[in-house]
This record gives structure tokens, sequence and C-alpha cells, in this order.
């Protein structure tokens, strides 16, 4: 019999002020813009300055997210580390190449190399805690953070770990929000975050974060919510996606009814969001729906957001209404379904159960 796993520790650092996990979206950051940053929380309380100094955007964030998490869950210490992340610290990468470019190859200091690969995060965390465990970053595009939940449910069912710290984090960076904009794929104009769906554009509003969860297999009081499955697919047609998240929820013992609520990854993109209304105006038409990026921006962990989302609206038995899509009665939500895709592709299915 495979054994349940638990979510047990929350830490998100966002454009929203969820680094604070006593509230829960009672103050809402609006933004009318085509890129949003994350709401920095204090720094210097979680890291030395002199060592602040020195790190990336991404690796701060994630050493405050992943400490909030560890002390949610009333843990110090982790048995594996598992992170996804679609840039990795791409602002050190950035100013790395500059530097070769600026210099002409010559008398380049090592640490802006040393932090630019993508399993920076990871091992920054791990030195921190002092885990010499299971260290391992995913690197697979919008879902990365899909991927290391996985891994965590393996590792977890090979009683391989007690307690898996896993993540999801990405940072903007001017140079690439261009590159995208560029071709299409960021807003060419501003956007209120309350106006993202009814603005009828191309492209995204491109944001930013990180978000930290600790799992394991006893539901501790601390726990949030069971994770019932998780699932990938790097390519879905529109017109199989039905029966795809059928056949999910078949094989996890869900049916549609038995499903409170869906979480779904909307972002605005006009050429893209259709797939969500496959759903919304499908199988799920009755059901309460929720969306998030308007809150968090588009980037390739942003569905963390989402999962962050629906762990607390279980644990605390309610839905905001800045995040509700539609006007189906929201009751206490008991199972969540989230479904995530990037411009057609890396689709993901989730399922969270009350615990």
């Amino acid at each position: 019999m495979v054994k349940p796993v638990y979510i047990t520790g929350i830490g998100s650092v966002s454009a929203q002020k969820t680094y604070d996990n006593e509230t829960f979206l009672e103050e809402v950051r609006a933004y009318s813009d085509t890129t949003i940053t994350v709401l920095d929380p204090d720094y210097k309380a979680y890291i030395p300055r002199a060592a602040a100094r020195r790190m990336a955007k991404g690796i701060k964030m994630s050493t405050v997210s992943s400490k909030t998490a560890l002390d949610d869950a009333g843990l110090t210490k982790v048995d594996a580390i598992i992170v996804g992340t679609g840039l990795g610290c791409i602002g050190d990468s950035e100013k790395f190449v500059s530097a070769i470019i600026d210099n002409k190859e010559q008398f380049l200091t090592p640490t802006r190399f040393i932090q630019s690969s993508h399993n920076t995060v990871s091992g920054q965390i791990a030195i921190g805690l002092g885990c010499k465990g299971y260290n391992y970053t995913y690197v697979h595009s919008a879902i990365s953070f899909e991927s290391a939940l996985i891994d965590a449910q393996m590792q977890l069912g090979a009683e391989e770990a007690d307690h898996i710290l896993v993540g999801g984090v990405d940072e903007v960076v001017a140079h690439h929000v261009n590159t995208h904009r560029l071709i299409g794929h960021v807003k060419q104009n501003p956007v209120a975050s309350d106006a993202l769906l009814r603005s009828n554009t191309p492209g995204c509003v491109m944001g930013e974060g990180a978000h930290f969860f600790t799992l394991g297999h006893k539901k501790t009081s601390s726990a949030y919510a069971e994770l019932v499955g998780v699932r990938t697919y790097n390519t879905l047609a529109e017109e199989k996606l039905e029966e795809t998240v059928l056949a999910f929820l078949e094989e996890h013992g869900e049916t549609p009814e038995s499903i409170d609520l869906v979480v779904l990854g909307n972002n605005g993109d006009v050429a893209y969001d259709h797939y969500y209304a496959v759903l919304t105006k499908g199988i799920f038409n009755e059901h309460p729906q929720a969306y998030y990026k308007h809150l968090s921006g588009e980037f390739d962990t942003a569905s963390a957001f989402g999962f962050w989302l629906a762990a607390k609206m279980l644990r605390t038995g309610t839905v905001p209404t800045v995040v509700q899509l539609n006007r189906a009665p929201v009751k206490k939500p008991k199972t969540i379904l989230l479904y995530n895709q990037y411009r057609g592709e890396n689709h993901s299915l989730v399922v969270l159960r009350q615990c």
C-alpha cells in the first residue's frame, strides 16, 4: 500500500505579502504593468548582510521561503532537498556573460559564475542546513516544480526519506523580459491585475517568486493537505484535455463530482487561455473556479504559487474573493484540482485533499 504524502509546512515569497504565514491574502497588492516583482521580505532578518550582498535574488527569496516552510513544519533539518526552476539564477548568468564581454575575457571573478548555475539554490539551502542528503534540481520549463513534486513522491514512497523540502523558484531580469517581449510572449502594454483576463491581448504579465514546502508521510498537527497525485504532459491536444483529466481523476479515486474547487493557471494570453475554457465551460462548468496569476505573474514555476494557494485554502477552509473566477457558490473546499499549462505545452494536473 502506497503511503500518503502530506504538506507539513509552507513558505512563499511572491508579488503578494505571502512571506507572512499568519495572513492569507488579506492585503492584496494591485499593479498595472507588463512585469511584476516580488514584495521583498526583510532579508537581513534571515541572511547576514555581508552574505546577502553577494547572493542572487533567487537565492535570497529561496532562503527566506525555505526557512519559513521549515519553521512552519517545526523542522530544523530534512533528508532531501528538491528544487524546480525554469531559469535558475539567470540574473547572475547575464552578469557573468556581460563581464566576459566587457573585460575581454580577462580579470573575471568566479562569484557570478558559481551562482549562475541552476542548482545553486538547492546547494545554498543544503549548506545552510548542513544537509548532506539527496539534492536535485529539475529544469523542465513550466513543469519544473511538478517534476520536483513527483521526485519527492517517489523518494517518500521508496522510504528513502522522511522529510523532504520541495520548492519552485524563478526571478525576473530585464534582458530575459525584453527578449520575450520581442517575440510576443510578454504583453506590449501595461495591464491592471484585476483586468488581466479581460485584456484580450497576446502574451502574459511576467513575474517571479520562490515557494517551498515540506513533505512527509506523517499527518502532523501542522499539515495543510494531502498530496493525492501529480501528473505532467509535455504535449496535450485540446480535444483530449477533458478525457485526460477524467482519466487522471479516476486513477486517484476521484470524479468531477468529488472536486470542490478547480484552480487554473489563466495568465491572460488570448492565444492560449482557451485551454482552460475547455474545462471551465465543460466538465467543471458548475464548479467553483479560481485563478492566481493576476496575483503572482507568469513564470516557469508560477504553478508553485497555485500550489501554495490551494494548500492555504484547504487549511483555512476559505476561498479569497480576489481569486474567485466564477460566481458558483464557494463552500469550504475539501478536494482541489489544479491545472496549468504554458503556451499550449507542459501541462500539469495536481490533486490536493484536506487532511
